[in-house]
C-alpha cells in the first residue's frame, strides 16, 4: 500500500496537521476546500464564487493526483447556512454533472465566519 500527501500550500494545514489530498491505493481523498485563493489568501463575499473557487482548489490537487473532477465517487458539502444554496447548484452541476458523485450536505458553522463553504470528495486515480 502506498500512501502519498499532497499539499496546497495553505497555512492551515501546517497549523492544525493535514493534508489537502491523499493518496491510498486507488483512491485519492481531498481534504474539506474553502473557498479561498491559496495564492492570494483572498475569499470572495460570494458564495457562487467560494464554490467556483473550491472546485479549482479541488481540481488542481485531484490533478496532482492523477485524478479529475470526471472520477469523482463521493462529495460532501458544508455550508454555513442554507441561505442562497440554489445560487451553488449550478455550480455543482458544472462541475460534477459528468461524475454524478453520491452526494450529502450539511448545514454547520465553519472555521471563519467569511467561509460560507467546504467541500470534500473522494475520487478514484487513473493509472
Amino acid at each position: 500500500m502506498t500512501v502519498k500527501h499532497i499539499s496546497s500550500g495553505s497555512a492551515f494545514e501546517d497549523t492544525i496537521g493535514y493534508s489537502r489530498a491523499v493518496i491510498d491505493d486507488n483512491y485519492v481523498f481531498v481534504s474539506g476546500t474553502t473557498g479561498y485563493n491559496y495564492e492570494t489568501m483572498s475569499i470572495s463575499d460570494d458564495i457562487a464564487e467560494q464554490a467556483e473557487q473550491c472546485f479549482r482548489n479541488i481540481e488542481k490537487a485531484l490533478h496532482q493526483a492523477g485524478s479529475s473532477l470526471d472520477h469523482v465517487v463521493r462529495v460532501r458539502y458544508i455550508l454555513s447556512s442554507a441561505e442562497n444554496i440554489d445560487s451553488c447548484w449550478p455550480v455543482f452541476k458544472k462541475y460534477l454533472d459528468k461524475a454524478r458523485p453520491a452526494a450529502t450536505l450539511f448545514i454547520g458553522q465553519l472555521l471563519d465566519a467569511k467561509m460560507k463553504m467546504e467541500i470534500e470528495v473522494t475520487a478514484r486515480v487513473l493509472r
